[in-house]
């Protein structure tokens, strides 16, 4: 297993678990600019050696489906998703939208459609403006300086770049003997040393890591889905993070276990990880095929959409199988 006494002196200077305060933003081992934090450990040479792995004749969906009425967080206030037509066959033949007449409108069956959604809907990446401590996120940017009317001029989800990496599952639910953790139940480091242990899996730097709750199984009931979830800890999140993982991702909405145990912190693993240790993550994942087949390690490709500025991206990720 490739745990923090392992890792070399100038990889651990890389990774900026190593380095953070407690309820501080760090500053980035790239450099003043850089917006992406641990995403640099994905380096070329990981991307083309998990490319020239992959077996293309197989693909896994990691990406959830959206409709309306589905899981999604609104206890802030934030809209649910919605989805609604704007044209239709029969409605444009009447409407006469595009000035063409009754018999193209009957002729062209026309339809199309809106979506209304918060950025943090469905599978996405909280990108590192998403959490900060005062009035600072990842790197030391501050609102004074990088957050206009409308929105963060750094570190958004239009700043995420293509990821071809090693995804790695970590399936506790499983290791654990269950079809679903249980409501609340703490993922900490020693149910992350436990499954990995189990599985015969190795953290490499650079990973794109999924935790699985066994939630994914319950997402088109949102009163199973999402109260009290299980997830991960303030001391989870350092262990993964110590190791060099990329991104952490989950199959729940919150990645980490709500209510919080922190008095002092809704969202510990939150912050942690995205302020102190410039890990992005990723949420509401499918991971519920690569499980039941078993695929502890895979080539992750996704690419999250280009909101300039936003603090998340949808994404559709994949896992192809390896080869060796």
């Amino acid at each position: 297993m490739c745990g923090p006494s392992v890792l070399r002196p100038e990889v651990k200077e890389g990774i900026s678990a190593w380095s953070v305060e407690r309820h501080a933003v760090s500053s980035s081992p790239f450099g003043s600019d850089d917006e992406i934090g641990m995403l640099n450990l994905i380096t070329p040479e990981i991307s083309a050696s998990m490319l020239s792995r992959a077996d293309a004749g197989r693909v896994f969906d990691l990406s959830v489906d959206l409709f309306p009425g589905m899981p999604t967080w609104t206890k802030g206030g934030e809209p649910p998703y919605q989805i609604w037509m704007n044209h239709t066959p029969a409605g444009s033949a009447v409407d006469d939208p595009v000035g063409v007449g009754r018999e193209q409108n009957e002729l062209v069956a026309w339809s199309a459609d809106s979506i209304s959604m918060f950025t943090h809907c469905g599978t996405h990446i909280d990108t590192l403006n998403h959490f900060g401590y005062h009035d600072r996120i990842w790197n030391n940017f501050n609102t004074r300086e990088h957050l206009g009317s409308t929105g963060w001029t750094v570190a958004g989800a239009d700043k995420l770049p293509p990821l071809i990496a090693r995804g790695v599952l970590l399936d506790v639910a499983r290791a654990l003997d269950v079809d679903v953790l249980p409501d609340s139940f703490v993922i900490g480091a020693e149910e992350l040393e436990m499954t990995v242990s189990r599985q015969g899996t190795q953290i490499q730097v650079g990973d794109v890591v999924m935790v699985r709750t066994g939630r994914g199984a319950t997402w088109s009931d949102p009163e199973k889905y999402l109260p009290r979830e299980p997830g991960i800890d303030r001391a989870g999140a350092i262990w993964l993070a110590k190791r060099g993982a990329a991104m952490v991702g989950a199959d729940n909405i919150a990645l980490e276990r709500l209510p919080s145990s922190d008095p002092e912190n809704w969202l510990p693993a939150h912050t942690y990880l995205l302020a102190e240790a410039g890990v992005p993550i990723m949420e509401v994942m499918d991971l519920e095929e690569i499980a039941e087949e078993e695929l502890y390690e895979s080539c992750y490709l996704g690419a999250s959409l280009k909101l300039r500025g936003a603090t998340a991206g949808p994404v559709r990720p994949l896992a192809f199988p390896l080869t060796d």
